[in-house]
């Protein structure tokens, strides 16, 4: 098959711009400009939250991330160049970007972050907008945004939402685009580099079209390191995460929580190294053991899991599905396995869901409506009640726990709908992956 008939082999199994999903009634409701309208309101709220409001709260992180910036220009000590880092290495740029066009003091680096990411968040929803659905997919995006609240814009994992929903929207027509955005979300926050693996398994020719321009651009960051020195810490974030302890708003420190309510054995400690709280008690430190391996037995599973729905049974999942599902499940299983859940970590969610409903594809309105709830009661956790958790508040720590099982029974849910869900007719399907994409065989 060559290029151009595999194209349209491709299209016709993702949908593009024909009319909306039978099943979608909220576009009927809506417009384009008063979701642009919602969607500047929300910012500019987020915006006024962090850089005037609540600062030390909600916007903390960039401080940090502009003294790092501050110490490398004037003193010469740089991240990854000179000393090893928690982030990988392109996590620099947008840091380097914002501290020299909006200035080095606090206030003017908070609002030149906050008009960063509104503006990549902008650019995601105009392509959303350009889909069959996507007056519903670009709805529930800056619905997602209110309800997570400040830290959707106020951390490093805010450039992940709109770059991996760039990343999906330009796998229809431009696998390799695809491929390379993930790449640079990848080498600034790992996380968008996980939907590689639901991208190769539903491309006909992953090594030309995915793993190929992933890897020379990587090459291209590492030499680039190299070159300026910074060979033998390019790689330190990969370990950053290795010692670290039991994160208070992870899932797995959910039943110690409730434990800790009635019992002084257990304990909620702050970690001053990395900035965190942490629950410690008995068996926590089995915990973590088991974690760091379950996380990546987790991981192969899902892999497995989205391999077999690909290539065997009666009913492969078209290549729109496979995608959309298959991310979704890579992300939760990273946010439930993990001994580590901040709460910025919720916005890796957000590409997925957006994507899917502006596809148009079916059967995502109740993972929607469960995402945004997730959301706001992660925007509840963190700032509203997090004070209250760290001192064993009962509602305030009910909420956290009820949040991180709502994440679990999505997570299953996911992973059902990936084994049970039957392939939809051609019609019905849209137009995901582009010319190394496979069609209903995928």
């Amino acid at each position: 098959m060559d290029r151009q008939e595999s194209a349209t082999h491709i299209r016709s199994t993702y949908p593009g711009k024909a009319a909306s999903h039978p099943e979608v009634t909220l576009s009927s409701r809506l417009s384009v400009r008063r979701v642009w309208i919602a969607f500047g309101l929300v910012h500019l709220l987020i915006a006024l939250q962090g850089v005037l409001l609540m600062p030390d709260r909600v916007f903390w992180d960039l401080d940090l991330y502009r003294a790092w910036v501050w110490y490398g220009v004037n003193l010469g000590t740089w991240p990854v160049f000179t000393t090893a880092w928690v982030y990988p290495v392109g996590a620099l740029v947008p840091m380097v970007l914002v501290g020299e066009l909006a200035g080095h003091n606090d206030m003017t680096f908070r609002l030149g972050w906050a008009v960063m990411v509104t503006i990549l968040n902008a650019l995601a929803m105009r392509e959303l907008l350009r889909r069959r659905n996507g007056l519903v997919g670009a709805a529930w995006f800056v619905a997602f945004l209110f309800a997570l609240g400040p830290v959707s814009v106020g951390r490093l994992d805010a450039l992940v939402a709109p770059l991996s929903i760039l990343a999906l929207l330009a796998l229809a027509k431009r696998p390799r685009v695809a491929a390379v955005l993930l790449t640079v979300g990848a080498w600034i926050k790992v996380a968008p580099g996980a939907l590689l693996l639901p991208i190769v398994l539903a491309t006909k020719r992953p090594l030309k079209e995915v793993i190929a321009p992933a890897a020379l651009l990587s090459a291209g960051v590492v030499a680039v390191v190299a070159l300026l020195g910074g060979a033998g810490h390019v790689a330190s974030f990969l370990f950053a995460q290795g010692g670290r302890g039991l994160q208070l708003e992870s899932v797995g420190a959910s039943p110690w929580l409730l434990v800790g309510l009635v019992s002084s054995k257990v304990s909620r400690m702050y970690n001053s190294q990395i900035i965190t709280y942490e629950v410690h008690g008995p068996g926590v430190p089995t915990l973590i053991n088991v974690l760091d391996i379950v996380f990546g037995l987790a991981l192969i599973a899902a892999t497995w899991l989205m391999w077999r729905r690909r290539t065997t049974g009666p009913n492969p999942l078209p290549a729109a599905e496979l995608v959309a599902r298959g991310s979704l499940l890579v992300v939760l299983t990273m946010l439930v396995t993990n001994k580590v859940l901040s709460p910025q970590y919720i916005t890796w969610l957000a590409a997925p869901v957006a994507v899917a409903l502006a596809l148009g594809l079916p059967h995502w309105d109740r993972t929607a409506r469960w995402m945004l709830g997730i959301a706001l009661a992660t925007q509840v956790v963190f700032p509203w009640v997090y004070g209250g958790i760290i001192g064993g508040g009962v509602p305030q720590t009910l909420v956290l726990v009820g949040r991180n099982v709502a994440l679990v029974l999505v997570w299953l849910a996911t992973a059902r709908r990936l084994v049970r869900q039957p392939s939809e007719a051609p019609a019905r399907q849209p137009e995901l992956a582009g010319s190394a994409v496979g069609s209903a065989a995928v």
